[in-house]
């Protein structure tokens, strides 16, 4: 396949992909913009639920996630069987951990709590996440399901659900959350019920739809059979990716908590330049499914060139994405800021001046996290996990998360001080990786392959 070849695949499977994971920020963004609507209180306290529901969360999607590059192999090879196993002991994973992690929701204002969070903030996250934490269940099947049709090229289903999802979150927000069309005004709470409503009926669609039009596999009969040594390989390479993505996010968790000790008003900047990040963070998560389904069907099937040409294909689509979301954050800091808040909002002015400043530091990190989630899906897409887990572990935690606590305490510099720390540990993990794949997996894959 020439370069133009590859790319075109890429776009292909890459927009439907980039489409559903923009549906899914989209879902948690129309939540923090209309609960900011309603109080800066709610507001900050549902970025603080946000935080903690996404850190759980993201280490339970590293099982859904390693459905992704073991059925692409399996796929290559042509072998339906193991692709039906794979996808079922996943979905078997999937919900051991939804119920495992179900009382951390349920006790969650007291942990808040206890990392320092204020009071009232904690306990109106609390109220939040006694809700929302049930969709974890649907949310990580919703994961597993994506990951199955995202490995066999089949994204369109995604997103058209995902455009379908986004107005619906909204309609349901509009009614909850301000006691509109005759229902209860329930505030935060209307948020979380409306987020897992949302989560209910998408993964109903998607388990229609492949009941319907992907009956190849027989995806769900006999799904209480299991297939342990299957169970056994899905989990060993979905735990070092969970573990990589929750050292990744939960990064971004402690960045929350530490600028929580600085106040509530440069909380709610920094939740509103978190969820703009978070939307080129999405983006680029898509570019890095494309990376692991195309690295995971070339290996499969032999093809050493289209694995070489396909990999800088794609890197070189996720930076220029990364250099255009960049300028936009420095070209609209204030508008985009703006967004989020109510027009007569007192803390307003100070809000924006803060978020405005956090944006620049959003925009120096694009092209570093651009380079570290392309290599991460590449090397997922190897089934290589525990030596990327590791090198998160030191990026995010031996780097970023000293640097963000010594500036913004001992330093001084505050929330700014924070988002450096960021920064620094992006780009540790994005060299380390790229070093990882280029010089280490991908010359060892295509000697196997040869």
């Amino acid at each position: 396949m020439t370069v133009r070849g590859h790319a075109g695949a890429a776009a292909s499977l890459g927009v439907p992909l980039i489409g559903s994971n923009l549906a899914l920020i989209a879902i948690g963004i129309s939540d923090t913009v209309m609960v900011g609507w309603y109080d800066v209180k709610s507001l900050a306290a549902i970025v603080l639920a946000g935080a903690y529901y996404f850190v759980i969360f993201i280490f339970g999607t590293g099982f859904g996630n390693a459905v992704m590059p073991l059925v692409a192999e399996a796929a290559g090879a042509g072998n339906d069987v193991r692709v039906r196993r794979i996808t079922r002991m996943g979905i078997w994973i999937s919900l051991l951990f939804s119920v495992i992690t179900l009382p951390m929701f349920m006790c969650s204002g007291s942990i808040l709590k206890f990392l320092g969070q204020d009071p009232e903030v904690a306990d109106l996250a609390q109220q939040y996440l006694r809700i929302a934490g049930l969709g974890v269940v649907p949310s990580l099947l919703i994961m597993v399901l994506k990951s199955y049709l995202s490995a066999l090229e089949r994204t369109a289903i995604l997103f058209w659900g995902g455009l379908i999802a986004v107005p619906m979150n909204i309609i349901v927000n509009y009614c909850l959350i301000f006691g509109h069309w005759g229902l209860p005004e329930l505030g935060i709470r209307g948020a979380a019920v409306a987020s897992l409503s949302t989560q209910m009926i998408s993964v109903v669609v998607l388990t229609v739809y492949i009941s319907l039009f992907v009956k190849r596999h027989a995806l769900f009969t006999r799904l209480w059979r299991p297939e342990w040594p299957v169970f056994v390989r899905v989990f060993r390479l979905g735990w070092p990716i969970g573990l990589t993505m929750l050292a990744q996010v939960g990064l971004f968790a402690a960045s929350t908590v530490m600028v929580g000790w600085v106040g509530l008003k440069d909380l709610a900047a920094h939740g509103i330049a978190i969820q703009l990040a978070s939307i080129t963070f999405m983006i680029q998560m898509g570019f890095s499914g494309v990376a692991t389904v195309r690295s995971g069907r070339a290996f499969g099937s032999g093809d050493a060139h289209g694995l070489r040409v396909g990999a800088r294909v794609i890197l070189a689509m996720a930076v220029c994405f990364a250099i255009l979301a960049g300028m936009v954050f420095l070209k609209f800091p204030e508008p985009l800021t703006g967004l989020f808040l109510a027009s007569d909002e007192p803390a307003r002015p100070a809000i924006i001046a803060t978020g405005s400043l956090l944006l620049v530091y959003a925009a120096l990190f694009q092209l570093v996290d651009a380079f570290q989630s392309t290599a991460m899906g590449l090397l997922r897409g190897l089934q290589d996990a525990r030596a990327p887990m590791l090198i998160a572990a030191v990026s995010y935690w031996l780097v970023g998360c000293p640097t963000s606590l010594i500036l913004s305490r001992f330093v001084g510099w505050g929330t700014p001080g924070v988002w450096i720390g960021l920064i620094v540990g992006l780009s540790c993990a994005a060299i380390l990786l790229n070093y990882r794949f280029w010089a280490v997996v991908l010359p060892r894959k295509t000697r196997r392959i040869a």
